[in-house]
């Protein structure tokens, strides 16, 4: 599973995610400053050095946690083409808002001296996409290796693993709290699944000037189109899907690659995009209501 077709294509939100969390990141490990990115409730309340809360937003402490939170966040992007940029920064902001809250209260009741500081990264982000992950990817491969079974959604849960054990407890907490705030996202608290920040948000990502790997698709030939996109699977699909038309059109080879990256089987895939005319929304739905019976 790679997120679907290669690139940022239709995930603006997630390429500046991306590459704020590089260049911090990067920024503060030539500068030295690395090891000073971890913060702790004494740096917040008392001693108000609130940079530190921004930056741990966006920078990790180490390379290699780097690496395997770029690869998730890359990962995850796909749930940015399932729902659309508007209702994903809605996700993003309430993630990291929620998650560090309880990183912060976490702290003021558990007093353990092995918690005084927290390792700083998009933890809340990161853990709390894992929940969508669990729910709404099904899995479309299986395989046996030393008699042990795997699917193909182990290699992102290992990811995730690893990470979370990064920095033992220090990263363990906000690893914790990601996946609560997750919860709390899927279960719709607030009714928060239903907002979604106006459409200049998502265009001034894309307006950014840092290249995106791969062509943007046309917003008419099945893909998402921002803000305008189902929200995460198990909700009720009302009204009809649009019938077959009697000249039938074959589906772009990218709108098939992103319901398979989502763990549909190909030729369902193909067939429900068929039915649905190209719409990819449309076709995630059919897909969606068809493992209910």
């Amino acid at each position: 599973m790679n997120g679907g077709p290669s690139g940022f294509n239709n995930a603006p939100v997630t390429r500046a995610i991306v590459i704020a969390s590089t260049l911090f990141t990067v920024l503060f490990g030539i500068r030295g400053r690395s090891s000073k990115l971890s913060w702790s409730y004494q740096d917040i309340f008392k001693k108000l050095q609130l940079w530190k809360l921004i930056v741990s937003v966006f920078a990790f402490s180490s390379t290699p946690e780097l690496v395997f939170g770029i690869y998730l966040l890359y990962f995850f992007r796909v749930f940015e083409r399932q729902i659309g940029s508007n209702k994903y920064s809605v996700f993003i902001f309430f993630s990291v808002i929620a998650s560090l809250l309880l990183e912060v209260l976490a702290l003021k009741l558990l007093k353990d001296p092995s918690l005084k500081i927290l390792t700083s990264g998009p933890y809340g982000l990161i853990f709390s996409s894992f929940v969508p992950f669990y729910f709404d990817i099904p899995v479309s491969a299986r395989f046996r290796v030393l008699g042990l079974q795997f699917s193909n959604k182990t290699f992102i849960y290992l990811a995730g693993l690893q990470l979370l054990l990064s920095s033992w407890k220090r990263s363990m907490l906000p690893g914790i709290c990601g996946v609560l705030v997750g919860f709390l996202y899927h279960s719709n608290v607030f009714n928060i699944r239903r907002l979604k920040f106006p459409n200049f948000i998502a265009s001034f990502f894309s307006r950014l000037s840092w290249p995106s790997m791969g062509s943007p698709s046309p917003t008419g030939q099945g893909r998402n189109v921002v803000g305008n996109a189902p929200s995460y699977a198990g909700r009720q699909v009302e009204g009809n899907y649009p019938t077959r038309s009697s000249s039938t059109i074959n589906p772009p080879e990218d709108s098939i690659a992103t319901l398979v990256s989502m763990g549909f089987d190909r030729n369902s895939a193909r067939q429900a995009l068929i039915h649905a005319r190209n719409d990819i929304n449309a076709a995630t739905n059919i897909l969606l209501e068809s493992q209910t019976h």
